[in-house]
């Protein structure tokens, strides 16, 4: 440190005015006083639990809402950027009876909504998990975390009224259809994916059709029973169909995603109109912290200039179908053939690039 009382009074004023120059902030470089660049990057997972995740936003609205399950309640998060999803705090939007047919293991909440009113969709039982169904909850506002949740009861096939779980609902070719994963009859043997017409969103209409059921070696990993579940629909840019679900069992690393197509022209109840992918399109990647990872969710930036895919995972071997699994995010591209390219799970605690817009 300079002793001013021993410098030339020359060099005094010239050190006195440098100074001055230096603490006013302005022109030049202004050292601590640069503004921080944004943080453009998030890290992988976004919550330290949450299986079964789901995001919607609705064209317009400003808010991202998710869900996950929680066992013994429905609950959504609010966020108007995913990347910080941490930071919301989850609104309890309905808690069940004490006892009863839908008090239980409720699992895989689906939020969604058709024309102007939104929708949760669950699954629940008695405490048997042979008693699975779906249920759905109706709410009129214009804000799902408000309370003006109605319970609309139970969503099944009366002409085939077997277990069902992950139930999603879609709209295409202005019809709405629900798929869900469930059993042929009424014992275990092992989970399909099932789809039906919807005469409005609470209500089946006509009979169920199986479209998937696990038939290859990489859908019966853990089995008995092999397992097909978390059917998701993806609607390309130009319009073509195609379902996501989760194979073999998620108690196992070998869960994975699978991929439906709905050949051009096709009628989504015509099992016979649907391909499948011959491997997972999505699976385990080790080296990234990402073990069993599926059932997934969908969104689009807000800009409309991306595509992500939202999904659970394990961050270690071994740690199967419990409060492990916790949410993460990857944007997904096009191929040329109109398909999805999901890639590789992404690594786990390493910054990526947040969704455009944000």
């Amino acid at each position: 440190m300079h002793n001013m009382l021993s410098t030339p009074i020359f060099l005094v004023s010239w050190l006195l005015a440098s100074c001055g120059k230096g603490s006013s902030g302005g022109g030049g470089n202004t050292g601590g006083n640069t503004p921080p660049k944004a943080d453009t990057t998030f890290t992988n997972p976004l919550l330290s639990s949450g299986p079964d995740p789901w995001v919607i936003r609705k064209d317009g609205d400003s808010n991202y809402y998710y869900t996950n399950t929680l066992g013994n309640r429905l609950a959504l998060w609010a966020t108007t950027k995913m990347s910080q999803l941490g930071q919301a705090s989850p609104v309890t939007i309905w808690t069940p009876p004490t006892t009863g047919s839908y008090s239980r293991e409720i699992w895989a909440p689906e939020l969604h909504n058709f024309k102007g009113k939104w929708y949760m969709y669950f699954a629940a039982d008695d405490g048997s998990n042979d008693n699975h169904r779906i249920y759905v909850l109706e709410n009129d506002d214009a804000n799902p975390l408000s309370a003006n949740w109605v319970f609309k009861g139970k969503v099944a096939d009366t002409t085939a009224d077997r277990w069902a779980i992950d139930a999603s609902a879609f709209e295409y070719n202005n019809q709405l259809y629900l798929v869900w994963s469930g059993w042929q009859g009424t014992v275990n043997t092992e989970q399909d994916i099932f789809i039906a017409q919807l005469s409005d969103p609470v209500t089946i209409t006509g009979q169920r059709a199986m479209i998937s059921s696990p038939t290859q070696s990489w859908e019966k990993v853990g089995a008995p029973p092999a397992v097909n579940e978390g059917p998701e629909a993806l609607i390309s840019p130009s319009g073509r169909l195609f379902l996501t679900f989760s194979a073999s069992g998620c108690w196992t690393d070998s869960y994975s995603l699978g991929l439906l197509t709905l050949r051009t022209g096709g009628d989504p109840m015509n099992p016979a109109d649907w391909t499948k992918s011959t491997a997972p399109v999505f699976a385990t990647q080790a080296d990234n912290g990402a073990y069993a990872p599926g059932h997934n969710g969908f969104f689009t930036t807000k800009d409309g200039k991306q595509s992500w895919l939202l999904y659970h995972a394990n961050s270690s071997a071994g740690q199967g179908c419990g409060n492990a699994r916790n949410p993460r995010m990857q944007p997904f591209t096009w191929r040329p053939d109109g398909t999805p390219d999901f890639g590789t799970p992404a690594k786990i605690n390493t910054p990526m690039q947040k969704p455009s817009g944000e």
